[in-house]
This record gives structure tokens, sequence and C-alpha cells, in this order.
């Protein structure tokens, strides 16, 4: 009995996908719930498992194919002895000399999957050949040819992050206020409780928790920070679904921190450290990418000083932290050294107006210099 392999349910924001290589070849064993492929989409990679034990006999559409949601992509024969046939090109040929076999009939013509395209490796058109450049010292010089450039199609997740950029770009009135918070108070309620804190909930303190729930008290005296526009309307967001930007070997995924105003640190710290773990294997799903009131970027993991981030639409503001370095700052009329980080908002500026962004960012700043209320019970 055959059984149809077929695409999954995709979202409502998210029409088709693209087929990465199989895991299977036709022929093999294929065991129920065993993943065949992987389908990209412009948000996640989705895994499409056997629907029953068996054999794949056809693979109908290849890797790289574009396919829609339940779209056929292959064929299972159930049962212990389903096999597939082999095409005439694998066929045994004869050893030399050998006395020809007796002719049999012919299977029934397969038709082999197509092979993915090669990915060639090519050398940009110029107008004139490059010269060719000297090595070496002294003597005769070596020359050599320039060398190729390498072409690989860009994934879908790659492309779907350079529109929704230069949407961003396009659409809203982008403006980006600054500031800079000591984070001494914050480094030493981190090194008094961590212990504590990783016995109790089983997950580590990190700066997160602190943000996210600063960010949320933000939110909450200035919710026009966490509106949105659609056409001549305003959306005023009743729950703070903070966007958590997690940089993956695939590019940047932007997770919801749902109903983040409800949770504690150690709910903060949980959810956020099972995303990144999710994030890294491709196990996220649709449901968790969409949606966000507001978004933190955290470009300080790779060393990033200062920078403007860029908002994730359709919401109308994003917080970026930044690398904690320790300067020399004046407190109570002295030159001290402290560990700071400078914080960046990039706001709407058709919605925000800049006194409220600026006594927002001023409210997340104050939040993180008295952080007890922050960490709440250990």
């Amino acid at each position: 009995m055959k059984l149809e392999v077929r695409t999954p349910t995709l979202s409502d924001s998210v029409a088709s996908g693209t087929l990465l290589p199989w895991r299977k070849r036709v022929g093999e064993r294929v065991a129920r719930d065993e993943t065949l492929v992987d389908i990209e989409t412009d948000k996640v990679i989705l895994e499409i498992p056997a629907p029953a034990s068996g054999t794949l006999v056809e693979i109908v559409k290849p890797e790289g194919a574009a396919v829609q949601a339940g779209e056929l992509i292959a064929l299972i024969e159930t049962g212990e002895g389903a096999t597939a046939p082999v095409p005439a090109a694998q066929a045994e040929k004869p050893a030399p000399g050998a006395a020809p076999a007796v002719a049999a009939p012919a299977p029934e013509p397969v038709v082999p999957p197509p092979a993915a395209p090669a990915r060639a490796v090519v050398a940009e058109a110029r107008p004139h050949p490059a010269p060719l450049a000297p090595a070496g010292v002294g003597g005769d010089a070596v020359l050599h040819p320039p060398a190729a450039a390498r072409r690989e199609p860009m994934s879908r997740l790659r492309r779907r992050i350079a529109e929704r950029l230069v949407a961003a770009q396009h659409t809203a009135a982008l403006l980006t206020t600054f500031n800079e918070v000591n984070m001494q108070p914050v480094n030493e309620l981190r090194q008094r409780f961590k212990a504590e804190f990783e016995v109790k909930h089983g997950v580590k303190l990190g700066y997160m928790s602190f943000f996210v729930r600063a960010v949320c008290q933000a939110l909450e005296a200035f919710p026009i920070v966490n509106a949105a526009i659609d056409g001549t309307d305003i959306v005023w967001h009743a729950d703070a679904d903070i966007g958590i930007a997690i940089s993956t070997p695939r590019g940047l995924v932007v997770p919801i921190l749902r109903r983040a105003q409800t949770l504690n640190a150690a709910g903060i710290e949980r959810a956020i450290a099972d995303f990144a773990r999710r994030a890294r294997d491709n196990k996220l799903t649709l449901d968790e990418l969409a949606g966000g009131t507001f978004s933190i970027t955290n470009g300080g993991v790779f060393g990033s000083l200062l920078s403007t981030p860029i908002l994730n639409p359709p919401q109308s503001a994003i917080l970026g932290m930044h690398a904690i370095q320790e300067r020399p700052v004046a407190e109570h009329g002295q030159v001290v050294i402290r560990p700071m980080m400078y914080l960046a908002l990039t706001y709407d500026h058709r919605l925000i107006d800049g006194r409220d962004a600026v006594q927002f960012l001023v409210a997340v700043k104050s939040a993180l210099e008295a952080p007890a209320a922050l960490l709440g019970e250990i």
C-alpha cells in the first residue's frame, strides 16, 4: 500500500517553503515518525516525518523545490517486503566475457528523482581580465590568476530578513535615542544570588531577566511604546509580548516571550534558554515566532559597543543592549571606574514622540540601577 507524504500546514504568514536535502534515498527503509526531509520557510526549518514504516519508493519533489502547504512530495510503500525498483542505470553490469543471461521480462521503468543543481564556483564577469598579481621577493615574480568568487542562493530566512529590514526603513520614521546604564548593581546582585538561584531553579541567572522585567515596567508606564500602527488606527496591546533576538547559523530569529509582564526572573531565564537551545537545533515553531509587541536585541554578546537596531514591523520600538565596558564616570563629584553599558532605543517617530521614547529609556536605566525589585523572590 502506498502512502502519500505531504508538506505540513503552514501558518497564515508563511505561504511556501523550500525542501532541503533529503535524508533518505529511494529504496531505503524508513521508520514511522523518522524525519525524511526538512522544509525551510522564511522563519523556521520544519521536519517532515514518515507517516508510517515502509520503503521510500518515490521522491516527487527534489531538494531545492518550492512547495506549498499540503503538497505531495514523496510516496512510501508500507509492508515488510516493500521495495523500490532499481533504476536501469544502477543495474549490475555483467563481467567481461561472461555469457549473456536469458532475457527476463523488463520491470516497469522508474524515473530516478532529479538531482539538485550543483552550486557552481564562478568568477564574476569583468569587462577586461584583471592583471596577474606578482608574488615573491627578488628574482622572477610568480604570477597567480585572480581567485574565483563563490555563488550560492540566499536562504529563505536571509531573504526574509533582508525584505523586512528594507521595509522597516521605507515605511517607518526611524529614530534612535541613547543612554547608558551603570551595571554594577546588577553585577553585584548576580554575584550574590547566582549560586542559590541556579540550585533552586535549575537555570543560570543572566542579564536578560533584569532587562525584560525593566522593559515590562517601562512599557506599563509608557504604553505608547508597546503600541502599533495599523492603517490609520493605533493598536494598544494589553500584554508585553517581548521578542528576544537570537543569532543562529542561518540568521537572526526572534521568538516571542508571551505575556512577559507575568513572568518572574526564573521563568524568563528558563524560557530564553529554551529558545536559544531550540533555535540552534532548528526546533522553533512558527507560532513561537509570530506576533510580538516589542523586541530586545543584544549585540554586546558579540562585542558591539554601540549600534542603532532596526525595529521589527509592525512593532514600534526595539531596545539594543551592548557590551559592558569599564569606564571612568563621575559619581558624587568623584571620578570612579564602573561597568557601563550603552542602551539604544530605536522607535517609529510616526507614533512615538521623542519625549516618550527618552523617558521610556530613562525608566529602563533607573530600574536597572536599582535592580532589587527586578529580581524579586529568589
